[in-house]
C-alpha cells in the first residue's frame, strides 16, 4: 500500500531512509489536514474530555522532532529532559498562533530530514536523555529514533483526527477523499463505514 498524502521528500534518499521518512512524511501531511483552515480559537478548542488540541498537538510534536533532530547531532551523553518545558507543552500560549506552530513543524520537519539524510549508518546508538520516567541512560539506534518519531506522530494524528471531528465533523480520510471519484459520500458513512475493516472501523 502506498501513502494517503503525496509524501514528497525534500532530501535526496533511497532505500531504508527513503521508505522510513516518506511513511513519516506521510503522518505528517495527515496531521496538518486535521489542522487545515482552523481559527487561532479552533486551534485552541477542547473538543473531548481531553485538554488536548489542535494547536498544542502540532507544538508537542514540532518539538519532538527539534529533540530528535538535536539529540542525534549533539550525541550528548549527560543530555537530561528539560522539564521547564513540559509545563507548557501541549499548549498555544500567549502571542504564539497555530501558523506560527505549524511554520515550525514544517522546518523541524525539514530539519530532522536532513540529519537523517546526512548520517551514514541507521544502525549507530544514540545516548538518549535522562527523564523522571527514563532515569537511566539508554542508547537508541538512529533507525529506531525514527520509527519512534512516527509512532508518536501517528498517534497524535488519531487524537488529532476525533478533536477535529468533534470540532466541526471533518474526518481526515474525508478531507483526503474529496474531489475523488470513488470517494462517494454516502458510501463512506454508511456501508463502508460499518464494515469489518471499513474506514469507520
Amino acid at each position: 500500500m502506498g501513502t494517503y498524502t503525496a509524501a514528497e521528500l525534500g532530501v535526496d534518499v533511497t532505500g531504508e531512509k527513503k521508505d522510513l521518512l516518506t511513511l513519516l512524511q506521510d503522518q505528517r501531511n495527515l496531521l496538518k489536514v486535521a489542522a487545515r483552515d482552523l481559527s487561532e480559537e479552533d486551534a485552541r478548542r477542547q473538543t473531548t474530555v481531553s485538554a488536548l488540541t489542535l494547536g498544542g498537538l502540532i507544538k508537542h510534536l514540532t518539538h519532538g522532532e527539534q529533540g530528535a533532530a538535536r539529540v542525534i547531532t549533539e550525541r550528548d551523553e549527560n543530555a537530561e529532559f528539560d522539564m521547564s518545558q513540559a509545563a507548557t507543552e501541549y499548549d498555544i500560549t500567549g502571542d504564539e498562533t497555530l501558523a506560527y506552530w505549524l511554520a515550525e513543524y514544517d522546518r523541524a520537519a525539514a530539519s530532522f530530514d536532513r540529519v537523517i539524510a546526512d548520517v551514514e549508518d541507521l544502525g549507530e546508538l544514540i545516548p538518549q536523555p535522562t527523564a523522571p520516567w527514563q532515569p537511566e541512560r539508554e542508547w537508541s539506534s538512529i533507525r529506531m529514533m525514527i520509527a519512534q518519531l512516527l509512532r508518536e506522530t501517528a498517534h497524535h494524528c488519531g487524537h488529532a483526527d476525533i478533536i477535529r471531528e468533534a470540532l466541526d465533523g471533518q474526518s481526515t480520510m474525508g478531507a483526503i477523499s474529496e474531489g475523488q471519484e470513488w470517494a462517494d459520500a454516502e458510501f463512506w458513512t454508511t456501508e463502508a463505514s460499518a464494515a469489518p475493516g471499513g474506514p469507520g472501523a
